[in-house]
């Protein structure tokens, strides 16, 4: 029986946030010395590089005055002659940067002893979708596991070819990396125990241990708001690598409130029913796919994809994955419509 089987067998029956926090800190190990793969499995790594068309990098002055990052992206476009698509057919399979410990985002069931052994959920979902456009080949996808504070030099370093993995849109990263049109919209929300004295995101945060991954929106915000008059600004911050590492602080007692996106967090309070949410979201964000900032001819194909999807296909993955945790009616969760774009 290899380690991974060994350590399924091992976790099934646990469920909920404990096996997934395991599996959290045992497959760092793994990822080590074992490459995350698709349905392929022929052993060998995919790498993702950064093409070689021109790409439009956002000036930081720009950012300054930039309202809308989400409708920066550029035009959608079916043609699959440019250099970043001819390498990846070239290839047969493309490499996505995930998460596997996001509950029905981007995780393995422990208790699944049909699929457990494979990546699900809703990023999961976009990610088959988008090599199914491309390649023809739902499956002609390689999944590599990436944490939070990863995700950008991962796609810089050329490891993967794009990430999706609940990445937030914003004109600070736009400056590293290129975004698609969303295909979700959430917003930062407050984490607590049940027991909790928090009452949200506002005063009641004071001299709390206040919890957020390192490369996250999330901490952004607290960062930003560590002053005079602000929720955050009597807050002790704790930075860890990985979001679901703030659960798992959370669950110990060392930190009393994670700052994250909604949407996630709902998923890990209906896992976990020693948690909730507190407070209503006090930020609008929209989550992209990031890729090069080359890979322009990349990005308007997946912005192809995202118009298509965002018509079939997308409302029965979030039926399938998110129902659940955030309710039957999607209305608040699908990108507004009147999508904008750049030539």
């Amino acid at each position: 029986m290899s380690a991974v089987r060994r350590l399924k067998a091992g976790l099934r029956g646990w469920g909920g946030v404990g096996a997934m926090a395991v599996l959290c800190a045992l497959t760092v190990v793994f990822a080590l010395v074992l490459p995350l793969s698709g349905t392929r499995g022929d052993g060998s790594t995919g790498t993702g590089g950064p093409g070689v068309t021109r790409g439009t990098q956002v000036r930081a002055d720009e950012c300054d005055t930039m309202k809308d990052p989400e409708n920066q992206s550029l035009r959608p476009s079916s043609d699959d002659s440019g250099a970043t698509i001819a390498r990846i057919k070239e290839n047969d399979f493309i490499t996505v940067g995930v998460d596997q410990n996001s509950y029905r985002w981007g995780y393995r069931d422990p208790n699944n002893t049909e699929t457990g052994a494979e990546l699900e959920g809703f990023d999961i979902d976009l990610a088959h979708r988008i090599a199914e456009e491309v390649l023809g080949d739902r499956d002609k996808v390689r999944f590599k596991a990436i944490p939070t504070n990863q995700r950008i030099p991962a796609i810089e370093k050329g490891q993967v070819d794009m990430v999706v993995r609940t990445m937030t849109i914003s004109c600070k990263r736009m400056q590293e990396v290129a975004f698609s049109q969303p295909y979700f919209k959430t917003g930062q929300q407050v984490l607590v125990p049940n027991s909790s004295t928090i009452k949200g995101y506002d005063e009641s945060l004071a001299g709390m241990k206040v919890c957020a991954a390192t490369g996250s929106t999330a901490l952004s915000a607290l960062e930003a708001d560590q002053k005079p008059g602000r929720p955050a600004a009597d807050a002790e911050i704790i930075k860890v690598p990985n979001q679901l590492d703030c659960l798992v602080r959370l669950q110990l007692g060392e930190a009393d409130a994670v700052i994250t996106d909604g949407a996630l967090a709902a998923s890990q309070a209906a896992q976990d029913p020693t948690v909730e949410l507190k407070g209503a979201p006090f930020t609008t964000e929209y989550y992209g796919v990031a890729m090069n900032l080359k890979a322009e001819d990349l990005v308007r194909r997946v912005n192809q994809v995202l118009v298509d999807y965002l018509k079939d296909g997308w409302q029965d993955s979030y039926t399938n994955w998110l129902s659940a945790t955030l309710g039957p009616d999607s209305a608040n969760s699908r990108p507004p419509a009147g999508q904008q774009y750049r030539d």
